[in-house]
């Protein structure tokens, strides 16, 4: 998955937009506009071979309407390779909405987002992400059937992000094991960057085990929050690439594996819940096979949210949920395996194994 400033750089020479959707092999790209509510909203959807694409909507403030589409073209291809390497007969879908939460949402703006879900017939099924909670789905679930993410006094899953922390804590005691032969995590340092709801969930779980815990956010208040409740040791953004660490967890913001930090870091494992963690997969992956640092791919380990939605298709059920997760013990297992096998970067290892399925998939059937 090309980060988001590589899709920019291929701006800059007068893309088209037709040209973008075809370098990723989009299916389709339905505009959103509706000027008595508001509403400016871009549904992408990648492939659809292994099922109906389900992907969280974004709210963001977003600079151009241009960052707005590159950012839903780069999530709704993660989401492929997500639904394909955990299995999950679902295909790769998402959408963002062009505002701030935290003025611009109101009922009438998600309902008209919802009549529009609604329009594509079930080929997009869409769920809570940044800036869009619980509470907004129901409002979207008004005008549509097509949404996970649900209350739980609605038949849904409720919020997802237990889930989410719960299959990163297991990709990262799998890629523990690989690289110390146990998944033991007690007296592992580990960096969590990012303290929001995945990194709080993940961050109690380390705790627990006796990981010495480090944490470092922009958002002061969510620093106190987790540091009065857990024993960790806070570090200052942009110091935490200097820690003598043995795991680095980014759950932030992506693109945080670069040129700048592969020098900097000194751990053997990185597992973090953050999409599009490496800033450029083909210089970026490599770079770290070469350093000896043991890679968890992305787009694996945060799938737990992913399955906990999907699940709510078939009647929710929690426990059922995080039974199914685990499997991302194993399939880390594997990847991390197959990459040492055949000497190639993990997230290459994945995504191999993710594409191999659509296509032996798209023998049996068309798309969705």
């Amino acid at each position: 998955m090309e980060s988001i400033q590589e899709v920019q750089d291929m701006t800059k020479t007068d893309t088209g937009v037709f040209e973008l959707l075809l370098k990723d092999h989009h299916e389709q790209v339905l505009f959103c506009n509706d000027e008595d509510t508001g509403l400016k909203a871009i549904i992408a959807i990648h492939n659809t071979t292994l099922g109906p694409a389900l992907g969280g909507t974004r709210m963001w403030q977003y600079a151009t309407e241009n960052d707005a589409l590159i950012d839903v073209l780069r999530l709704s291809r993660g989401m492929t390779y997500k639904a394909a390497i955990s299995g999950l007969n679902l295909g790769g879908g998402k959408a963002v909405i062009i505002g701030d939460s935290k003025k611009d949402k109101s009922e009438p703006l998600l309902r008209k987002f919802g009549r529009f879900v609604k329009n594509l017939n079930g080929k997009y099924i869409t769920a809570e992400d940044v800036g869009i909670g619980t509470k907004d789905m129901e409002f979207v679930h008004m005008e549509t059937k097509h949404v996970t993410g649900l209350p739980e006094s609605l038949g849904g899953g409720g919020d997802p992000s237990p889930v989410t922390a719960y299959g990163v804590y297991l990709g990262m005691k799998a890629s523990a094991n690989f690289a110390w032969g146990s998944d033991g995590l007690h007296g592992k340092t580990v960096v969590v960057e990012g303290v929001g709801k995945v990194g709080r969930h993940l961050i109690q779980r380390l705790v627990k085990e006796g990981a010495k815990v480090y944490v470092t956010d922009i958002n002061q208040e969510a620093i106190k929050n987790v540091t009065e409740k857990f024993d960790v040791t806070y570090v200052k953004p942009g110091e935490q690439f200097d820690v003598d660490m043995d795991i680095y967890a980014p759950c932030a913001l992506g693109a945080t594996v670069n040129d700048d930090t592969i020098p900097r870091l000194n751990c053997k494992v990185i597992a973090g819940a953050a999409n599009n963690q490496l800033k450029k997969e083909k210089i970026h992956g490599p770079a770290l096979l070469e350093k000896g640092v043991i890679y968890a791919p992305d787009f694996l380990i945060n799938a737990g949210g992913l399955i906990n939605v999907y699940s709510e298709l078939e009647g929710y059920n929690r426990k059922k949920a995080l039974n199914a997760t685990e499997n991302i013990y194993d399939v880390t297992s594997h990847i991390l395996n197959k990459s040492r096998e055949e000497n190639i970067p993990t997230y290459l290892a994945a995504k191999i194994i993710a594409e191999k399925r659509i296509e032996d998939i798209k023998k049996v059937k068309s798309t969705f």
